[in-house]
């Protein structure tokens, strides 16, 4: 007692104490069930509110009842999300001007709810932007890792991290540590690329934009990250997700882990396990993964929290549901994810199939992150939304435009151009330039590559529109108006592709993921394919717009790469560029802006010769009778409107420096990338690794050194290495190399 009679306050809610005295001091005071109730996220957000008929939140008995079972409440899944899963839209759902009203509401209501005034975090989906109303879109990962440009992804990650606060969110989950192996798998399109390296410089951009720097408590325009998958979910046989995985120890740790050992070291505050499993064992309850090599060897102290009902899945080998549970906590998960197993940890410490010890620790460290966002002191605190979100966007989706061919010079457009015909199913829609994971947007949100083309356009340029067909199925009717539309045209620009958008009617698995494709479907979630072709009519209309002799510009809007003929006079790809792609798009068409891009997936000729990533073993096979086994498009690959010339590669201690010249008539950038080949190496050496880049903006005639640093970690355990400098990993086969002796 204080000398006035009154008790002194708890030391947990003092802002000044030390973190970790703080958490002790709150975890010393909670019974079993409060501490039960820190580890589990059982809700699905959208049923926690409704609208009432005058406009205004109301909270709902599920809410109650979640509260009341563990006296408050851990964490809260998708409280904004908005999609044709959760059945949340703008009549009903929370926008952009009362979605923090509404985090308040319920967080008023956990709060009061809580015997110790414990808040709970709120878990919000960011894969390219806020999935909530009203929230930025962003271009998909693929996107961003074909900009090669971190620094730029960086920008757009922070912008996702202010409005995500500003609503009233705490954590974002966001894919980043899946690698993109095998593109007949439908969440290609979230992952940054096939290479680790690249894989892993864009993870730490992620955390360093979403997270700020490195502090104990995140400010309040930042939040912290949970990286998923982790690990090695983009390795399922055939493309398939969530199918059982063929990995041995060598090729999850060179392929697969260096994103996530990148995205620790930044500082990321969560991972999540991911679905697959490791030799046998699920990810979710794999100790020596989450325990044994994140927590001890790598020496990781954050959350890990479980994929979406995946605790429960591990009943399959556990037997039962509490089991389940107590596998996952006693391997390292923390907070599940829907899972009934996590709502027994009570049973389970009471029937010693898990220790309270275990229990504890991962209490602490669900606490420890709530202090570290400052919810005891600030749960109900407002900040300010970002401005420029469609700049932000605008400007990640111009970077990541990929130019692959241009035949003679087509692009960019010319004076000589004065009547085009913009056909093709991705013509003037934005619904299927999004991707998966994607709120509903209000009408007239975005840019189509018909809007931008007839906005930028020079005066008197004609343009003319047809849709020619969908992008699924083999109705050609529309086919005969785009033949006539091209035929009378001087160029047509022909954009095809594919779509992860859902609607209504979408048959959705309890965890989100399509059951069955629907409407135009091809990507996504839950839609994986055994080939990679397009619509049928798409393939057709492609035919008969080149057959009319007009050059004809294919522009594919895709979430994976998919197997188009290479015919036509140029080829660019843009994967989902987000709602104002198309303006990117028709920028780089009439030269208003450079094709930056390069590829960050090997594009395959088709789906019989994968895989075909550039970084396989160095091994002397042939190829096949009837196809190359070469990509019809190297990883790395990409066209400017200019030329440039490298020079030979040499060293200067551990860095190595190459000259860059434009040779050509027109400003551009190159992207600069070093490869690595072990010559003498204790294990079968990959035939490339790519070890460094460098995006270079130069003037024509100017010439620059490039200074890229090898780190040693890099290098070892070889003891020659090869280094070669060039535009693409195909380039770089043929590059001329400078050798590195690492024994002397």
């Amino acid at each position: 007692m204080s000398v006035t009679g009154q008790e002194a306050p708890a030391l947990y809610r003092d802002p000044a104490a030390p973190l970790d005295a703080r958490v002790r001091d709150l975890l010393s005071r909670m019974t079993l069930r409060e501490k039960v109730g820190q580890l589990n996220q059982r809700m699905y957000g959208w049923d926690a509110y409704r609208r009432t008929p005058d406009g205004d939140f109301e909270l709902t008995d599920a809410l109650y009842a979640e509260t009341e079972r563990f006296a408050g409440l851990g964490a809260l899944y998708g409280l904004q999300r908005a999609d044709a899963w959760s059945g949340v839209d703008h009549a009903g759902g929370p926008g952009a001007e009362d979605g923090a009203d509404l985090a308040d509401l319920v967080q008023r209501h956990v709060v009061g709810r809580s015997r110790l005034g414990i808040p709970a975090l709120f878990v919000e989906e960011v894969p390219h932007g806020h999935m909530a109303l009203d929230g930025t879109v962003l271009p998909v990962n693929l996107a961003g890792g074909a900009t090669w440009d971190p620094e730029l992804y960086e920008r757009a990650a922070a912008h996702a991290a202010a409005e995500l606060r500003a609503r009233g969110g705490h954590v974002a989950l966001v894919s980043a540590l899946d690698i993109a192996r095998d593109p007949r798998w439908g969440r290609t399109e979230e992952c940054f690329g096939e290479d680790p390296y690249l894989a892993a410089r864009f993870t730490e951009a992620l955390v360093r934009g979403m997270q700020g720097e490195s502090a104990e408590y995140f400010a309040a325009d930042k939040v912290p990250v949970v990286l998923k998958h982790f690990a090695g979910q983009g390795a399922t046989v055939g493309g398939r997700n969530s199918a059982e995985s063929e990995l041995g120890p060598r090729e999850l740790h060179e392929i697969h882990l260096p994103a996530a050992r990148a995205g620790v070291r930044a500082g990321a505050a969560a991972v999540m396990a991911a679905y697959n499993e490791v030799d046998g064992m699920p990810c979710s309850g794999n100790r020596a993964l989450l325990t044994g090599l994140l927590r001890d060897d790598w020496g990781f102290e954050g959350l890990v929290m479980a994929d979406g009902l995946a605790v429960d899945r591990l009943a399959r080998i556990t037997g039962d549901k509490v089991s389940a549970g107590a596998l996952a906590l006693d391997s390292g998960v923390d907070l599940s994810l829907w899972d009934e197993g996590f709502t027994h940890l009570d049973e389970a410490v009471a029937r010693g199939m898990v220790s309270e010890d275990v229990l504890d620790a991962a209490v602490a460290r669900v606490l420890r992150l709530k202090f570290r966002l400052g919810l005891f002191e600030r749960h109900g605190a407002r900040t300010p939304s970002p401005a420029h979100g469609p700049d932000v966007s605008t400007a990640l989706a111009r970077a990541a435009v990929t130019l692959l061919r241009n035949d003679s010079g087509v692009l960019p457009m010319t004076e000589a151009v004065s009547r085009v015909a913009v056909l093709g199913p991705q013509s003037a829609t934005t619904a299927h330039q999004l991707g998966d994971y994607t709120a509903p947007q209000q009408p007239g949100t975005g840019t189509t590559v018909l809007d931008g083309l007839r906005r930028l356009a020079p005066p008197g340029v004609d343009i003319r529109h047809a849709r020619g067909c969908a992008l699924t199925g083999d109705d050609l009717s529309g086919i005969p108006e785009a033949i006539v539309e091209a035929a009378a045209s001087d160029l047509a620009v022909l954009v095809l592709g594919g779509s992860s958008a859902r609607t209504p009617e979408t048959d959705f698995a309890a965890n989100g993921a399509a059951r069955t494709a629907v409407s135009e479907m091809t990507c996504g979630e839950g839609v994986d394919l055994a080939g990679l072709r397009l619509g049928k009519a798409q393939y057709a209309l492609l035919e008969a717009v080149t057959a009319t002799g007009t050059p004809t510009v294919v522009v594919l809007i895709q979430g994976r790469p998919h197997v188009v003929p290479d015919i036509g006079a140029a080829l660019l790809t843009a994967w989902y560029p987000g709602p104002w792609g198309g303006q990117a798009i028709a920028e780089v068409l009439l030269g208003l802006a450079e094709p930056v891009g390069r590829l960050p997936v090997s594009v395959p000729r088709s789906a019989a010769q994968l895989p075909v990533y550039y970084n396989h073993k160095d091994t002397e096979y042939g190829g096949y009778v009837d196809e190359s086994a070469e990509p019809l498009y190297s990883f790395g690959h990409g066209l400017s409107y200019t030329s440039f010339a490298y020079g030979p590669p040499r060293f200067s201690g551990r860095t190595v420096e190459v000259d860059v010249t434009n040779t050509g008539a027109r400003h551009g950038r190159t992207v600069v990338q070093l490869y690595v080949r072990r010559l003498l190496i204790r294990v079968w050496p990959r035939t490339l690794e790519l070890c460094a880049f460098e995006g270079v903006d130069l003037a024509p005639g100017e010439c620059r050194t490039v200074a890229m640093p090898l780190r040693t970690e890099q290098l070892a355990p070889a003891g020659a290495v090869e280094i070669r400098v060039a535009e693409s990993s195909r380039a770089a086969l043929t590059a001329v190399p400078a050798v590195l002796d690492l024994r002397v």
